[in-house]
């Protein structure tokens, strides 16, 4: 997925180094899961690197990133239905549409989707990726981002009502990894 890798790079770095830091770590998660993605593992790489493209300032309509990106790569790039779904949905995003009242918004426009591995997978490559791009693991990667917007703050609240499923999506990932042969 070439494309959503320039895609990513031309919205992110010139305006948000950190943000292209962080999307291009969470891409290089994704690679490492390709075993057990298979199939879908350049699906998983190409949501991955572009999870983050609506905080680019020119595309920030609604403020809320998820649904933002997802309607630039719909609109003006004719994404794939999944690639955009993947984006609009990732890291339980409809918790924090529901903060934001945009929860049937992005219900309506970007149904979650039913491929439970490929939602867990992305979970697992931005939860476990520090802002800077390193891998990290997800309680770190949650006290972060409570620590950066603040506890009672949107994103915080969001975040803490989140904490349990991603957990639970990272552990899903963990265990699959384990399972497979070496």
């Amino acid at each position: 997925m070439t494309w959503a890798w320039q895609i990513a790079e031309a919205e992110l770095a010139p305006s948000l180094p950190r943000r292209w830091a962080h999307s291009q770590g969470v891409a290089a998660r994704a690679a490492q899961l390709a075993s057990v993605a298979e199939d879908v593992a350049p699906l998983l790489e190409g949501s991955a690197v572009l999870h983050d493209v609506g905080y680019a300032p020119r595309l920030a309509v609604t403020g809320f990133h998820p649904l933002d990106g997802a309607r630039f790569l719909r609109d003006e790039h004719g994404a794939d239905e999944q690639v955009t779904r993947l984006v609009a949905n990732h890291s339980f995003a409809l918790l924090e549409a529901e903060e934001r009242g945009l929860r049937g918004a992005l219900e309506t426009e970007f149904p979650l989707l039913d491929d439970q591995f490929l939602v867990d997978a992305l979970v697992y490559c931005d939860m476990t990726t520090t802002p800077d791009g390193e891998p990290t693991s997800a309680r770190e990667r949650v006290a972060e981002i409570v620590s950066r917007y603040g506890a009672d703050s949107l994103v915080g609240r969001f975040i803490r009502r989140a904490e349990p499923e991603i957990y639970a999506a990272v552990g899903r990932v963990e265990a699959a990894l384990k399972a497979q042969p070496r």
